[in-house]
């Protein structure tokens, strides 16, 4: 073989040789955004402020960073996804030498409210900036492995390797410092992917005639009807993470006040369930590549949640306060979340000449079971109760089962990772 060793093993993991620095760069970067998640709620009501306005000051990041999701395709669609990239990491950087210089020793919530709130546009631009770059680079026969090993690097930062950062960094240095940390950990993370990476497709492509940015951001939206099957795709989405988000509401107090676990036996629960989703993520981009995109999302993520979800809650509900047997239900849940990874493969590959629009409208979906799942929670658990939200959940992942197997891709019969054929793809099948 001609090519050396490490780039052969890069290869061979299913990373694009040239991205492989970016891939250590979002990682590093994640790891700083991460850093604050689990301290910087009890930090700032240390700071004398009320819990309404902190809850406040969080729905505003929020819906900052839905809107920096569904942008990040738009942009790289016409800026390309280094310049989108590069402005995600300029915006976290301001922003939060804003939200420490001024904001948090002045104890002023108007500039932490500019500060943290519009820091949330920062993050998705850069990560997700780097997934349409991925999609532009990787062979589709690869292309789930590449994708399972963005969402390795961007959830073992977010919330997992950053959490563990911060839990070392504040008895040694204080909480207040270990967010200036934070921000060393974003910068070192960003210019590692955006000076070492030397890929030409983050580039802006070539623009065809009536790809104005009007159009192309109105496209964004409209490609959800223009191209059904991306609807469904973002519809799929919608479905994936929505339990995830309504669990946070409703199952801590399930755990701890109707199973019989103490809240420290829950959050070791809700770790192993993360750890697990982070591998997995991984294992089904991986898996998707070799048994087929669509046959993965199915099987693996709608079949598999609809009956993790199940289990997450009958196995305690029967067994009562039995660690052992919560944890491996609290796994294997975690674990069939991540079945719908090759989703960032296949979406994109269903529009191959507008990629960046068909990941906003992905993105949208991601965004949209941020306030989907909760709002289900609120809707029916009066009346249902804990029990009747969960078949609720479970209802959408069997539907999500079935509207998988609609997102076939464009070329008629072709023996494509998708699993619109028969077999899954050879080496054969993957582009020269």
């Amino acid at each position: 073989m001609t090519n050396s060793p490490p780039r052969s093993l890069i290869t061979r993991l299913g990373i694009p040789p040239t991205l492989a620095w970016g891939y250590l760069g979002l990682l590093l970067f994640m790891i700083g955004d991460g850093v604050e998640s689990g301290y910087l709620s009890p930090y700032l009501l240390d700071q004398h402020l009320s819990e309404s306005r902190v809850a406040l000051l969080f729905t505003v990041y929020g819906i900052a960073a839905g809107i920096a999701a569904w942008l990040s395709g738009v942009l790289s669609d016409l800026w390309g996804p280094r310049r989108v990239m590069w402005a995600g990491l300029g915006i976290w950087g301001v922003f939060q030498i804003l939200f420490l210089t001024a904001a948090i020793p002045l104890t002023s919530y108007p500039l932490m409210m500019a500060g943290y709130g519009l820091r949330g546009l920062g993050y998705p631009l850069f990560a997700y900036g780097f997934l349409v770059w991925i999609a532009g680079v990787a062979p589709r026969a690869r292309l789930g492995t590449a994708m399972g090993w963005f969402w390795f690097a961007f959830t073992g930062g977010l919330p997992t390797l950053g959490s563990l950062v911060a839990s070392g960094l504040i008895p040694q240095i204080g909480a207040y410092a270990t967010l200036w940390a934070a921000l060393v950990l974003v910068v070192a993370g960003g210019l590692i992917a955006l000076l070492l990476v030397r890929d030409e497709h983050g580039g802006r492509r070539p623009r065809a005639e009536g790809e104005g940015p009007v159009a192309t951001l109105v496209g964004s939206v409209t490609i959800l009807w223009r191209n059904p099957r991306v609807g469904v795709g973002s519809l799929v989405r919608v479905i994936n993470t929505a339990s995830q988000f309504g669990f946070f509401v409703i199952m801590p107090i399930h755990f701890t006040r109707t199973v019989g676990f103490t809240l420290t036996e829950w959050l070791h629960l809700l770790s192993a369930m993360f750890a697990t989703n982070i591998f997995a993520n991984l294992l089904f981009g991986v898996l998707g590549d070799r048994f087929g995109w669509r046959r993965t999302i199915a099987w693996f993520g709608g079949a598999g949640c609809t009956l993790s979800t199940l289990l997450l809650f009958y196995v305690p509900h029967a067994a009562g306060a039995n660690f052992p047997l919560a944890l491996l239900v609290a796994a294997f849940y975690g674990a069939t979340l991540a079945g719908y990874v090759p989703l960032s493969a296949l979406v994109p590959s269903l529009e191959p000449k507008h990629q960046g629009q068909a990941l906003a409208a992905l993105n949208l979906g991601a965004g949209a079971s941020t306030f989907v799942g909760p709002a289900v929670v609120a809707a029916f658990v009066g009346t249902l109760g804990v029990e009747g939200v969960v078949w609720i959940f479970a209802g959408m992942y069997a539907v999500s089962t079935v509207l998988a197997h609609f997102l076939t891709l464009p070329e008629p019969g072709a023996k494509d990772p998708a699993g619109t054929a028969d077999t899954a793809p050879t080496a054969a099948s993957a582009p020269a």
